[in-house]
């Protein structure tokens, strides 16, 4: 599967089977755009590297980056997730759908 495919699939799963005050979103920093456009996001606080999604739960911030089979992590990546553990997020990286699913039901963001 594509890191799209697994990203599609797995807010279906979370419009359908996340409890009551799960609260995600998807920040969407990975389409190509301008050196214009670029530099007023980036102003503007846009952080490279942030998660494929994030959800607050319960008081709890959540960090999910989704890769397929065989993906790997940018630099970038690596050191926002580190800085999101910092601030307390649990934050992992799932390969695969069912990695990914797995994660969210071990966090209680799915049942």
């Amino acid at each position: 599967m594509s890191e799209e495919a697994i990203h599609r699939a797995v807010v279906e799963h979370l419009a359908r089977r996340a409890p009551l005050g799960v609260v995600y979103a998807h920040v969407p920093n990975g389409e190509a755009r301008g050196p214009g456009v670029g530099g007023k996001l980036k102003a503007m606080g846009v952080r490279s590297g942030m998660p494929d999604l994030i959800a607050l739960y319960a008081g709890q911030f959540y960090g999910l980056e989704l890769k397929r089979e065989g993906g790997r992590l940018t630099e970038a990546q690596r050191k926002t997730l580190a800085d999101l553990e910092a601030a307390g997020a649990l934050t992992a990286v799932a390969y695969g759908l069912d990695d990914a699913l797995g994660r969210l039901a071990d966090w209680g963001l799915i049942r």
